[in-house]
């Protein structure tokens, strides 16, 4: 199925400029991912502060749109500029999922939503970025099948959360969508591991 994810190969044309300034000033593709993932922890700590105010929520569709630009250039310099490391593999999985959780469980203390939803979609939401990454170790790539993979989750993420700003969307709509993201993210779960083991698979000649 489709994903955003598939739109990524436009989005670093629009990012190569910066990132060729960024790399000329000698910053890196690690210090790059770091920063993406404490700021994520940063806004995900102010918005669950003021989780009462609708407006912070404001600062998910913001930030989400800067993240996605942020993880770009680090995959750009990394790949581009010869900055591909072991140590910048485990950096980019691990400050993923750290910013999935610090931006998807402030949505759990708004009044009415449903704590084990929320719940639900952060933990599928792991699940299926290492399914995704469990794809090298069966001799498969990494995996980032959608229909939600991380960029859908974003986008998702930002709409909801720019709802919620505006006062536009209630608890229980919020249910409603979280609810068929989580199922999305099961899908997604099984569809990596399906596409892995296809990817891998070898045809046994019948005897």
């Amino acid at each position: 199925m489709p994903s955003i994810y598939q739109l990524k190969p436009a989005f670093q044309n629009l990012l190569r400029p910066l990132v060729q300034r960024l790399f000329d000033n000698g910053t890196t593709a690690n210090q790059i991912t770091v920063l993406a993932g404490v700021i994520s922890v940063v806004v995900g700590i102010a918005i669950a502060a003021f989780a009462e105010h609708a407006w912070v929520f404001a600062l998910i569709p913001v930030w989400m749109i800067l993240r996605m630009a942020l993880n770009a250039i680090d995959g750009m310099l990394a790949r581009e500029f010869g900055q591909q490391s072991r140590l910048g593999a485990y950096l980019n999985e691990l400050c993923d999922i750290v910013a999935d959780c610090a931006l998807i469980l402030p949505f759990a203390l708004i009044a009415d939503v449903s704590l084990l939803i929320v719940l639900a979609v952060t933990l599928l939401a792991l699940f299926s970025e290492y399914s995704g990454v469990l794809g090298p170790m069966v001799g498969a790539s990494r995996r980032y099948d959608g229909p939600m993979g991380k960029s859908d989750r974003a986008f998702v993420l930002g709409v909801v959360a720019t709802g919620i700003a505006l006062g536009w969307i209630s608890a229980l709509w919020i249910n409603v969508v979280f609810a068929v993201v989580a199922v999305l993210l099961a899908y997604t779960l099984v569809n990596r591991v399906r596409q892995g083991l296809k990817e891998v698979q070898v045809d046994v000649p019948s005897a």
